[in-house]
Order: C-alpha cells, then sequence, then structure tokens
C-alpha cells in the first residue's frame, strides 16, 4: 500500500512520479492535522479522503472508508441513506457551500448526529469533479457558537464590565460598559497602561492581575478600592472584581494569553452597606452608654460616660465647655464665656477627665468655633485643611485644642430651653472630615450629655 492509501487518500498520479509522493505526504499531514473531521468524493460518489478526526468520531479507518461509494450501507443507515446521498449530490451541482444535519453511523452500530459543510470540487472546465465534506458532532459545534455568542453578548449587552488584558497588562479589548465606567471610548483604551486610566488601586489591580497569569483565578470575587481619572476629576469607585486566566487551546503546554477581567461597580450598594453597619454600631453606643450612665451616682459623671462611649470609632478627643453666665446686668447682653468641664486626656487613652473645679474661662478668641455654635445654637465643623503638619499644629494650638487635631465639629449642649455649653469632637489627620451623619450623631449624644449635666446643676442646686 502506497503511503497515500495509508494516509486516507488515494494516489491518482502514481507514487513513482518525481514529487508526487511528497506532495501526497503534505496533504496527508494537513488534513490529518485538521480539527474537523474531512471526507471527500470523487465526481462518481466514491470516497477518496478520510482524515484522523473522521475516523476518531465514526471509528471507521481511512483503509476501511476509501474506495468506497458515499456513505450507504456502512457509515449510514439504510433507511437515511437515499436522503443523505441525495444532499451530498445537491451539494456537488450548488454554488457555494451547503450545511446538513443527519445521523451517521459508527462502526460500532451507534449512531452520532453531525453538522455537515459540503462544496464542490471543480475540475480544469470549472464542471463538478467531487465534493468534500467536512463534519463534526453537533453538540461540538453548538458548544462552539455558544462560546462565540457569549463573548459577542458579553463584549456587547453585558452589565458588567470585560476587558481583555494580555500578558503585559494593558487592555486588549474592552466592552462598552467597561468605557462608559472608566469614562473613555472602547478604543482609547486600548494598550494603555492601566496607570493612566485609574488614579488609585492600580498597584493593587496589577498584583492582582500578576497573580492570576502565574497561579489560575482566586477562588471567589475580589472588591477594590479605585479612583477613575475623569475629566471633572477623580471618582472614588468601589468595584467587584472577577478574574479568569486565559490559555491558548491551541498549544501543546497551557500558554497564557492574558486575563479575563469583570468588574462591577458596586459603589453604592458599598457605601450602603457601610452606613447601615456604622449607624447600627453607633445605635448600640448610644445604647450601651444610656446604661451606664444610669449607674453613675453623679449625673456630671454620667455625662463623661455618654462623651467617652461617643469616641470610639468616631473621634480621637473630646471637650466638654460649659458656659459662665455673664457678669454683666440682667438686660445688658455680654461676650459668651465658657470653662472647661470635661476633657479626654492628652496623652495615653483613657476615661475622659472633669476638670471644672477651679472654673477658670477657657481663652476661646472672637469667632473661635465652640464660641459660634454657642451663639448660633448649632453644630459648626472645622478643618486646619490641605496645609503641613506644623501649620496644622499651629491651627490647633491657637484653638486650645490638642496640637493633632485637624478636623473638628462643635455642637451645642441645650436642656429645658437653655444652652448649657458646647461638645467639641476632633480628630487627627488619620480621619476624614466630619459630615452631616456625623453632625446628626453628635447632636443626639449632645443631647444626653445636656441633660446629664442639667440634672447635674439641679442636683447641686437642690
Amino acid at each position: 500500500m502506497s503511503a497515500s492509501r495509508r494516509s486516507g487518500t488515494t494516489d491518482e498520479l502514481g507514487p513513482d512520479e518525481p514529487g508526487e509522493s511528497g506532495g501526497s505526504d503534505l496533504l496527508a499531514a494537513l488534513l490529518d492535522g485538521m480539527d474537523a473531521a474531512l471526507c471527500a468524493f470523487d465526481a462518481d460518489g466514491v470516497v477518496t479522503h478520510w482524515n484522523r478526526e473522521a475516523e476518531r468520531i465514526l471509528g471507521w479507518t481511512a483503509a476501511e472508508a476509501v474506495g468506497r461509494h458515499g456513505f450507504a450501507g456502512w457509515a449510514v443507515r439504510s433507511a437515511d441513506a437515499e436522503e443523505v446521498q441525495a444532499r451530498l449530490i445537491s451539494a456537488m451541482h450548488a454554488p457555494g457551500r451547503q450545511v446538513h444535519e443527519f445521523a451517521l453511523v459508527t462502526k460500532d452500530g451507534g449512531r452520532v448526529l453531525v453538522r455537515t459543510q459540503s462544496a464542490a470540487v471543480r475540475g480544469p472546465e470549472g464542471k463538478p469533479a467531487g465534493l468534500y465534506c467536512a463534519f463534526s458532532e453537533v453538540h461540538a459545534q453548538i458548544d462552539l457558537e455558544r462560546s462565540i455568542a457569549l463573548s459577542e453578548a458579553l463584549f456587547e449587552d453585558a452589565a458588567w464590565g470585560v476587558v481583555l488584558i494580555d500578558a503585559d497588562l494593558r487592555p486588549a479589548v474592552v466592552n462598552a460598559y467597561a468605557a462608559r465606567v472608566l469614562g473613555i471610548g472602547r478604543t482609547s483604551a486600548l494598550g494603555r497602561p492601566l496607570g493612566e486610566l485609574l488614579a488609585q488601586g492600580v498597584e493593587e489591580l496589577e498584583a492582582a492581575l500578576t497573580h492570576v497569569l502565574a497561579e489560575g483565578a482566586p477562588p471567589a470575587p475580589a472588591e477594590m478600592w479605585v479612583a477613575v481619572r475623569a475629566s471633572e476629576g477623580e471618582k472614588r469607585r468601589c468595584w467587584r472584581n472577577g478574574f479568569v486566566r486565559l490559555a491558548s487551546p491551541l498549544a501543546e503546554e497551557p500558554v497564557p494569553l492574558g486575563v479575563g477581567w469583570l468588574f462591577q461597580d458596586v459603589t453604592e450598594a458599598k457605601q450602603g452597606e457601610q452606613e447601615a453597619a456604622l449607624l447600627r454600631f453607633r445605635t448600640n453606643q448610644l445604647h450601651r452608654a444610656a446604661r451606664a450612665a444610669a449607674e453613675c451616682e453623679d449625673p456630671a459623671e454620667a455625662a463623661t460616660v455618654h462623651l467617652d462611649f461617643a469616641l470610639a470609632g468616631f473621634a480621637d478627643h473630646a471637650l466638654i465647655d460649659r458656659v459662665l453666665p455673664s457678669p454683666r446686668p440682667a438686660g445688658e447682653e455680654g461676650a459668651v464665656r465658657l470653662v472647661r468641664l470635661a476633657a479626654t486626656p492628652a496623652g495615653a487613652p483613657g476615661p475622659s477627665l472633669l476638670t471644672g473645679a477651679a472654673g477658670l474661662p477657657v481663652r476661646y478668641e472672637a469667632g473661635h468655633p465652640a464660641l459660634q455654635c454657642v451663639e448660633r445654637s448649632g453644630a459648626v465643623r472645622a478643618d486646619a485643611g490641605s496645609v503641613p503638619a506644623e501649620r496644622a499644629r499651629e491651627w490647633a494650638l491657637a484653638r486650645q485644642w490638642p496640637g493633632d487635631a485637624v478636623h473638628a465639629l462643635c455642637v451645642v449642649l441645650r436642656s429645658r430651653g437653655r444652652t448649657l455649653g458646647v461638645v467639641t469632637f476632633l480628630r487627627g489627620a488619620g480621619r476624614s472630615r466630619f459630615e452631616r451623619s456625623d453632625a446628626a450623631y453628635a447632636e443626639d449624644v449632645a443631647a444626653r450629655i445636656a441633660a446629664a449635666l442639667d440634672l447635674a446643676e439641679a442636683v447641686r442646686d437642690a
């Protein structure tokens, strides 16, 4: 048997002519290397080619298949032979490719549903000289089509970001959602370093991508806070990320092609979770403070208990200043004078201390936030701003506050229609500035402190 016959092809020109044997071997190698099953028929319907993928699917070897007339009697059932033969013949005389589905019979008697693509092979004069038929199992073809359809849907209609990252950690493909979140066009992001798209969180993201390239996908999604560069400024967002490593299916060993990065913007949901958790914590602190204050014999001590419970997770320092009566006669307005009643320790952490025994006024300059708070009967916020540490220290000391204070919130103490004083909460540089939600919580704490101080005054005067 010639080399071409062993490879599943006929040798019509004869193996002895120069160069023909090498050409037949090359053709056989190409056919056997195909991922799809392929067979070919001459003009009389005789099988001339049969590759290894066809042998794998149906079990018939090339030696058993080549030379047979059509599929009748061996590769199809007798009841189906006429219909299959008609489809093959129609493909030989039709323009272009013809796609059909029918059942073939395996060598062991089983049946396989295949999808075929058939096209005519033209001779020198343009007349049909035969046809080739490439086929694959229907489920494999459907899997391929589903994979292609899934890829197209992800990059067009997905409700989350999909970005293909190459081995150099640069975007290779970006879908519409990702382009919208990044605030850049789909083509503008391609090939650019991630540092040009993100102002913060780049190191964490690149570390995750590098890990996926080396080790594979993580077992669970990861949440990351990033800052996106935008025309209107940086926007801080929280993304929930998933990663998959992409490897070539055509290589003998897995070769990383990059990383499939899927993410969704969960900033609003994350902020809602954080706000809910913070609200639960602060509510619990108020409840615990009320129970602890109820056990204090001295109402003034109960006021410091409320102050200490409020500090947890809220501020670094706190001060309570009491309003002193004006020395001027009744009916005349005078400057507000405040005396320090309690304060948190300036050194090591500990409970707040009552310091108002001497009754000396605090040397607050005009326009001090605490004085403004008393005059307005409302909360006042103050910040050192973006200044060097030494300037921030001078700012704090000039206001009679600890030197590490950067953010301040003053809340008025009122009870029974009277202004009793002011409580000041202070934060260092490691914390964010006070927000409106912080002022609402501070007012709840101030109401409890004011009630305790009012009771202390009533007990003292009794």
